[in-house]
């Protein structure tokens, strides 16, 4: 049940992580001023750069804590399989 509720949110924040990268506005403009003019004012200036700033790292840092816990819950299985194989070994 972990597994797939990791799973679950480790989808929807790399979405989500593409879409704040992509709303960006970089040297060329970038889909920010790309929408239109009323996109433009909202996720342009100095004080939206701030905040899409702190949302990337946000974003970022969740998926890679949900990628590491996932490649230690499926990990779990080889463990255990190794604890059981040197139990038979005695």
């Amino acid at each position: 049940m972990l597994h797939t509720f990791l799973n679950i949110v480790h989808v929807f924040v790399c979405l989500f992580l593409i879409l704040v990268v992509l709303l960006q506005q970089g040297r060329g403009g970038g889909m920010g001023s790309a929408m239109g003019g009323a996109t433009a004012q909202v996720f342009g200036g100095r004080g939206a750069g701030n905040f899409m700033t702190r949302l990337t790292a946000a974003c970022a840092v969740v998926f890679m804590a949900t990628s590491v816990s996932l490649a230690y819950l499926s990990s779990a299985g080889d463990r255990e399989l190794r604890e059981f194989e040197k139990s038979q070994e005695k």
